[in-house]
């Protein structure tokens, strides 16, 4: 048991109104929200064995859910010659770096340990983690060690990851392959999927650990397939991960519309990428979109009536020259969006809570204004919503235990009128005092417990040469 106490605000709900409960206590129980208040009636017994969690002068609001991020690229942030240019340019610097290193399992693990630590110490306790660097000599076993390895990095901080097996320029049959191997390594039991599902809900056999949507039991793990976008891979490459995607239960995700992906499409096919992907079946209600910085009218109304979700990435596309999304657009229309920070070749950071401030920060340049709580919405149940888990980005009874503790007390935080709204507007590098994943402490008083914070920086350190 689980109990956060003396909270000035508790944020519930954080879609549509972004209701709060009332200040008080917060309950806990086997890694899942058992209700909120200050008195009887939340099921405590006295038997139960409490840990408490001080949240005086504080805000608690469900933990954050990064839709959309790159990992490996921690192990490789500010390097020359990768902001403000081409992707022409970007991408030769990113491979030579990848290159010098040389992509293994074991800087998989060292960047995501990284990654992760630094994500939970920002109040973000679920990343989609979307892996597009492969080695050209990988195996399929080498493959799966690197998945593998990142899915040890997030168990043993204690973070909730989704890996997607992504593409970029990889032979299909090779990249369905390892796919393939990596659901049977990470997710045993894996079936086919239950008749009748197009959301990716599957049961494994007897004892297996998947679950609904590619999810291991414990809801600690999911995986996803995505080819890095129209513009870098082959309808072959969106045929055969959708088989495996259907063949596994496992949710579909790409990139699209950036300006650069618009234009590549329409020189190398005469046609946009959303209807590319259409036709190659990629806009469904298990597929998510990142960035969406180039859409029009008639392609915002495609994307909604097809049930698909997007992401907002505005820590990458702005430094990246790639455009804004039309986020106010997208959710008139009924679609969900989420925010996600991208990775450490385009967005320094895995701060997803600045990028939030951000996203109502240029919202005004491509639509009308986006409110806090609405942005703030979108970093926990719009991000769930495209991972298909209704179980994360609230704190109504039963929903998972993912919560952050922010402390509101301070000099930043004097003269606020709304504590919520002023989360995202006031202190943009504001850090939460506790992180609760699933129950458990991962944060207290603004520390890692689940890792050596100095060890993490110094293995990145040493494998990198920075």
């Amino acid at each position: 048991m689980l109990r956060i106490t003396g909270a000035d605000a508790i944020v519930i709900d954080t879609a549509g109104t972004g209701a709060t409960g009332s200040a008080g206590d917060l309950h806990v129980r086997d890694g899942l929200v058992a209700g909120e208040g200050g008195g009887a009636g939340t099921g405590d017994s006295p038997d139960d064995s409490v840990e408490v969690l001080d949240a005086t002068g504080c805000v608690i609001t469900p933990g954050l859910v990064n839709a959309h991020h790159h990992l490996l690229q921690t192990a490789f942030r500010t390097l020359p010659g990768t902001r403000g240019v081409p992707m022409a340019e970007w991408l030769p610097t990113m491979a030579a770096a990848y290159g010098a290193v040389g992509v293994d399992a074991g800087l998989c693990f060292d960047a995501a340990s990284a990654g992760l630590a630094e994500s939970l110490l920002n109040g973000v306790t679920t990343v989609a983690d979307h892996h597009l660097t492969w080695p050209a000599d990988a195996s399929t076993d080498d493959t799966v060690a690197m998945a593998t390895a990142t899915a040890t990095a997030a168990r043993g901080l204690g973070a909730r990851l989704v890996f997607v097996r992504g593409t970029a320029r990889d032979d299909p049959e090779r990249a369905a392959l390892s796919a393939e191997a990596i659901a049977g390594a990470l997710l045993p039991g894996a079936g086919s999927p239950t008749p009748g599902d197009t959301g990716g809900g599957v049961r494994g056999g007897a004892g297996g650990g998947l679950g609904r949507g590619g999810i291991a039991d414990d809801g600690m793990l999911q995986l996803a397939v995505g080819p890095a976008g129209v513009h870098s891979d082959s309808p072959e490459t969106f045929r055969l991960l959708g088989e495996v995607a259907a063949r596994f239960g496992l949710r579909r995700r790409t990139q699209s519309n950036e300006q650069v992906d618009v234009a590549i499409a329409l020189e190398r096919y005469g046609r946009r990428p959303l209807e590319l992907l259409e036709e190659w079946g990629w806009l469904a209600p298990d597929v998510t979109l990142a960035h969406l910085c180039d859409v029009t009218a008639d392609e915002i109304a495609r994307i909604a009536a097809s049930g698909a979700t997007a992401t907002h990435a505005p820590g990458c596309d702005l430094p990246m020259g790639w455009g804004i999304a039309p986020v106010a657009a997208l959710m008139a229309a009924g679609v969900a969006v989420g925010l996600g920070t991208s990775g450490g070749g385009s967005n320094d950071a895995s701060h997803l809570l600045a990028d939030a401030r951000l996203a109502m920060q240029v919202a005004p340049l491509v639509g009308p204004p986006i409110n806090a709580r609405t942005v703030l919405g979108m970093a926990t149940a719009g991000s769930a919503a495209g991972l298909g888990r209704p179980e994360l980005g609230h704190l109504r009874p039963g929903a998972a235990a993912d919560l952050c503790v922010w402390d509101v007390s301070g000099v930043a935080d004097a003269g606020v009128a709304d504590p919520i709204a002023g989360l995202l507007w006031a202190s943009p590098g504001r850090r939460p005092r506790h992180v609760v994943v699933g129950g458990r402490v991962v944060v207290r008083d603004g520390q890692l417990v689940t890792g050596d914070e100095r060890g993490i920086v110094q293995r990145l350190r040493a494998r990198v040469g920075r």
